[in-house]
C-alpha cells in the first residue's frame, strides 16, 4: 500500500492510498471520489509525461509519497 500526493496547483492537494498493481485509471477514480470531479476529466502528469489509464503504477515506477500533477480537461 502506497500513498500518492496529487496537486493541481489551484489549491487542491489530494492524498490517495493505493496499491502498486493498481492502474492509473483506478487511481483517477480514487482521486475523483475525493475531489468530486469525474474521473475521465482528470489528467495525471509528471513533468511532461502524461500517464495512460491502462498502465499500472508500478510500471511507471510510482512509489510511496510521490507527487503527481493533477490537471483537468
Amino acid at each position: 500500500m502506497i500513498e500518492v500526493v496529487c496537486n493541481d496547483r489551484l489549491g487542491k492537494k489530494v492524498r490517495v492510498k493505493c496499491n502498486t498493481d493498481d492502474t492509473i485509471g483506478d487511481l483517477k477514480k480514487l482521486i475523483a471520489a475525493q475531489t468530486g470531479t469525474r474521473w475521465n476529466k482528470i489528467v495525471l502528469k509528471k513533468w511532461y509525461t502524461i500517464f495512460k489509464d491502462h498502465v499500472c503504477l508500478g510500471d511507471y515506477e510510482i512509489h510511496d509519497g510521490m507527487n503527481l500533477e493533477l490537471y483537468y480537461q
